[in-house]
């Protein structure tokens, strides 16, 4: 917030009837300083404006209307109902205008005088220079708004050396006003309404197309500072708590996103080294151990249930190789039922029963793994065996008739 005391000085002279300007060159000289003293007022709560003309009727000197005050009121009354007579005296307003300053209540604060000038400069350059550096030892900074035509330039140079001679660290400023173009427009993108700082970001300045259109400028945020401060400081703080939410998500997300090297092998870390480290480093955050932690977690059962797996598969091949040993033994009972006399009745008629049946032996022969039921020696020793039986029952029972 920029402290300091300002005194507008406008020209009042004839040629401000001149209507080059929308509507007349007073009219808008005097919307210029209107936004010129809302400004000032509105950026901090103890700046002061003052304002005075540089031409009086009868006597035509500087006319001193408002010392410097904060009233607002009082300011707009003073710019209304101007006359417009005599000719302009630019040497002695400027120092009527720093008299006003030396005697301001508040003495805290910079110091700035802002000439207005829409008519020809009859004073001589070397004058004004003298002025300017009077103004420089008295920490006065100087702007000066140059409205009308200019065939020769001679007006823009002499007014460059007041604002040369006082300038100390760019704090003085001359601005030029194209005819057709509100003054009002081109100062609200200007340093001067911003105390002699830099405009903000898309404020129109000098010259700018904005400027040259009237179309009243482009502001940031759209709002107009000096009209809606309040809006202008909550648009602003909100755009700054976006960027800091921003900055934050972003930071949060970069560990994420860190990218892993191609072909290398992601280690992932035990329980107890997660532990350790977390030990070691008592300022990790919470969440980040607890993934750690379940990270390792997931590994570990990764493994063991790899490991039941590899289990249950040797089961299931040791299955295989018992039913095969059981296949191998029954074929060999089956080999051996004829040659087994000597067993007793039941378990002939119980175990033997069944291995006489051709097509059990078939099936189980043909579920047996590497057996071939079409191996000739399989089918003799199983179509023998059955022959041999069949003529010990024929013979029996011819014994018995």
């Amino acid at each position: 917030m920029v402290l300091e005391s300002t005194m507008i000085l406008l020209d009042s002279s004839e040629y401000m009837r001149n209507g080059d300007y929308i509507p007349t060159r007073m009219e808008a000289q005097h919307d210029a300083a209107n936004l010129l003293c809302g400004a000032k007022i509105n950026q901090n709560p103890e700046n002061t404006v003052g304002v005075l003309t540089m031409s009086s009727p009868g006597h035509g000197g500087a006319n001193l209307l408002v010392s410097p005050t904060d009233d607002m009121g009082r300011l707009l009354s003073a710019l209304h109902g101007i006359p417009v007579a005599g000719i302009s005296d630019v040497a002695s307003a400027v120092h009527v205008a720093h008299l006003a300053l030396k005697h301001r209540r508040n003495k805290n604060g910079g110091q700035r005088v802002i000439v207005f000038v829409g008519s020809p400069v009859t004073v001589e350059g070397r004058v004004l220079q003298r002025a300017g550096r009077m103004l420089k030892k008295n920490n006065v900074a100087v702007d000066v708004v140059l409205m009308g035509e200019d065939e020769e330039g001679e007006c823009a140079e002499k007014m460059g050396m007041l604002v040369d001679a006082a300038d100390s660290g760019g704090n003085s400023h001359l601005v030029s006003v194209p005819p057709g173009v509100l003054p009002s427009d081109v100062l609200a993108g200007s340093p001067i309404v911003h105390g002699g700082a830099a405009p903000p970001a898309g404020a129109a300045g000098a010259g700018s197309p904005a400027a040259a259109g009237g179309g009243g400028g482009a502001y940031e945020f759209g709002v107009d500072p000096n009209m809606d401060p309040e809006l202008a400081m909550a648009l602003r703080v909100s755009m700054e708590e976006e960027r800091a939410r921003q900055e934050r998500v972003a930071a949060a997300a970069a560990p994420e996103a860190a990218p892993e090297g191609e072909g290398e092998e992601v280690v992932a870390p035990t329980e107890a080294a997660v532990v350790a480290d977390a030990a070691v480093g008592g300022g990790d955050d919470e969440e980040d151990m607890l993934l750690q932690q379940a990270l390792a977690m997931s590994m570990n059962e990764n493994g063991t249930t790899a490991a039941g797996e590899t289990g249950a598969e040797e089961a299931a091949g040791d299955g295989v190789i018992d039913e095969e040993m059981e296949m191998q033994k029954a074929l060999q009972m089956s080999m051996g039922t004829g040659g087994d006399r000597t067993g007793d009745a039941s378990s002939s008629a119980g175990a033997g029963g069944q291995f006489r049946d051709p097509q059990f032996v078939n099936q189980l022969l043909g579920s047996a793994p590497g057996v071939d039921v079409d191996d000739p020696a399989i089918r003799d020793a199983m179509g023998g065996g059955g022959e041999k039986e069949d003529a010990e029952m024929e013979d029996g029972e011819e014994s018995k008739k």
